[in-house]
């Protein structure tokens, strides 16, 4: 179960403290040369990519690269390390602890306007999977019936705020997330956030009948699972990059053509994770990487005027201050183009 606090009700500068980010980013690691294991051995550059959470469905691609050595094939050495409460990816991305990370794109705005040096290079899940959970005999079919219940949800994340200034949530009682589907399962009075490939899958195992409500629907909509990486290695370490990205595009690809090596890899990093949640997963997410975009302009892609749209969501949500955040700044879809 996930039980994700991004925010943790706090403002961003709790979290990223001012400008000493970018005193830090001088002390950055780029990307080293792996000693060859045999006397012909290519060497490879070794890096790390931090994930944003334990390993599961929503780094199923990175993953796929590593099982399905698109990684090897480009040249480098990713060691992939798991995260989970406190990872502070931004940060440590930003400051050369991880060379590349996995983050949300809203974090990343949240971050870069607490002056953290780093950018998206792609976004492989293109729908955000954050939902509202409700009870099917609710008979609530979008968010904006949400009324006469109790919502659990995280009062500090960008997508509450939005949901609370979009949303009349006429009579509804918000109470904090408890990270379980427990009181879900046994209040039909009672909705909860969560990700479509998860809670709702652990909530209909336990004889529930959830309905995901997905706040893309009323606009909020992240990319999700971004690639991410400091300004310093981007400059220092371009090639580097462009091999990294090719092979997260190239793993995506696999993951979605075929999951199980997949799968299994995870299921062996994370115990939690057991192959029908993650065959569930593979399936709700499916749809939200190959969108129209997508398919339009290949796996990974972003837009400038989505980055444009969430800066504006979260300046309207007071998350970060007007004009502190240039959106075309926040990204880069130089490394997508062939080279």
């Amino acid at each position: 179960m996930r039980c994700r606090y991004p925010y943790l009700a706090r403002r961003a500068s709790l979290i990223f403290p001012s400008m000493a980010l970018v005193m830090m980013a001088g002390c950055a690691r780029a990307p080293r040369e792996a000693k060859p294991t045999g006397a012909n051995a290519p060497k490879l550059t070794e890096v790390s990519l931090l994930l944003n959470w334990f390993p599961e469905a929503e780094h199923g691609g990175f993953f796929a690269a590593e099982v399905h050595g698109c990684f090897a094939e480009e040249g480098l050495k990713v060691t992939i390390l798991p995260g989970g409460p406190g990872a502070s990816v931004a940060p440590r991305v930003a400051t050369g602890a991880a060379t590349f990370g996995v983050e949300n794109g809203d974090v990343l705005l949240l971050a870069r306007s607490e002056e953290a040096p780093i950018k998206a290079v792609m976004a492989p899940i293109q729908t955000h999977p954050r939902c509202i959970m409700v009870h099917e005999e609710s008979g609530i079919q979008n968010l904006r019936e949400l009324r006469d219940l109790t919502l659990a949800m995280n009062a500090g994340g960008a997508f509450s705020h939005y949901l609370k200034k979009h949303v009349p949530l006429t009579n509804v009682k918000i109470v904090p997330y408890p990270g379980n589907v427990a009181r879900f399962v046994a209040d039909k009075g009672y909705a909860q956030q969560g990700y479509v490939f998860s809670e709702p899958f652990l909530a209909a195992k336990q004889g529930a009948k959830p309905r995901s409500l997905l706040l893309s629907d009323i606009g909020f909509n992240p990319y999700t699972s971004c690639l991410i990486v400091s300004e310093k290695v981007l400059a220092e370490q371009g090639d580097v990059v462009r091999r990294m990205v090719r092979a997260s595009v190239r793993g995506w690809e696999k993951y979605l053509e075929d999951p199980a090596a997949t799968h299994k890899r995870i299921g062996e990093l994370n115990p939690e994770m057991g192959q029908d949640v993650l065959e569930f997963g593979w399936k709700a997410l499916k749809g939200l990487i190959m969108t129209e975009d997508a398919r339009r302009d290949g796996l990974g892609s972003m837009r400038l005027d989505r980055w444009e749209a969430l800066r504006d969501q979260l300046v309207e949500t007071g998350l970060i201050p007007k004009d502190k955040v240039k959106a075309e700044e926040a990204f880069t879809a130089e490394f997508l183009r062939p080279s």
